[in-house]
């Protein structure tokens, strides 16, 4: 069986360019309605016609179902667009923030080495979803997928416009792992260095974004990753605390500079998403 794993790739190259084309106006319901409801609304484009430059050239994925596009569109626009729009300064935020480009994909992306890509963006610019003709907002693990693939990215655009929280890599400075061994980490063992993932612990960018993403989409990350076990009789549980320890911190970190360079309080966020589950 293909080891499943979640590859976000976030590049740093801000140059994208979505080309407005008033000669071809949409005629399809489904473009009209989403001329009208996100290029003109906020200025993000939605590619659902599969091109080649979504992917490597190496790479293989399944084009979008046309039938799964529109449940699709009200998935983003219900769980993330929505919770920002509800709170203070969120619509704001958002309107300021949003990347130009939106990808669908209809399946996962299946790379050459047998590892299979789940989401990936470039920071800023674009945000790609996979697996879309599966779509089942009953199935968790799906919208698991989606919700930290979107959060994630958007994360990214914060720290890249108002860098990372003060002193925040130096939080758990000997958690961090070598590049690209991240992956051999196991979760219990990340946990206990301080991260939410093992992908976070990859860089203090991706620390970052993680850390906001698992705290919005996960309804167990107030139990599961902040509160302490009590009584405990083994090395391992300790290790946890002092973990969530870490966790705690850079959380905190990352509210203040949420609010302090946006106006956005992320716990409102959360309870917004968390509404939506």
């Amino acid at each position: 069986m293909l080891l499943l794993m979640l590859l976000l790739a976030c590049y740093s190259d801000e140059s994208l360019d979505v080309p407005a084309n008033p000669d071809n106006p949409p005629t399809s319901d489904l473009d009209i309605y989403i001329d009208e409801n996100f290029i003109q609304e906020y200025g993000m484009a939605i590619r659902y016609k599969f091109e080649d430059r979504f992917i490597d050239p190496f790479q293989r994925v399944a084009p979008t179902a046309l039938e799964a596009v529109r449940p699709m569109l009200d998935f983003v626009e219900d769980f993330w667009i929505g919770p920002y729009v509800e709170v203070e300064n969120g619509e704001t935020f958002f309107r300021k923030h949003v990347p130009a480009e939106i990808v669908f994909l209809g399946g996962l992306i299946f790379n050459e080495d047998g590892t299979v890509t789940l989401g990936t963006a470039d920071a800023g610019v674009q945000i790609t979803f996979t697996n879309v003709n599966a779509i089942d907002r009953d199935n968790r693990d799906w919208v698991d997928l989606q919700l930290q693939t979107v959060y994630h990215e958007f994360a990214h655009i914060v720290h890249q416009r108002y860098k990372l929280p003060q002193a925040f890599e130096t939080i758990s400075p000997n958690g961090y792992t070598s590049p690209g061994s991240w992956f051999n980490l196991p979760n219990e063992e990340a946990l206990q260095r301080g991260f939410v993932s093992p992908y976070a612990t990859s860089s203090p960018n991706e620390d970052f974004a993680e850390t906001v993403a698992f705290y919005l989409f996960d309804t167990e990350f107030i139990s599961f990753y902040l509160t302490d076990e009590e009584d405990c009789e083994d090395t391992d549980c300790t290790a946890r605390n002092e973990g969530r320890e870490l966790i705690r911190q850079k959380l905190s970190a990352i509210e203040a500079h949420y609010e302090k360079f946006t106006g956005v309080v992320l716990a409102d966020v959360r309870a917004a998403v968390q509404r939506r589950l």
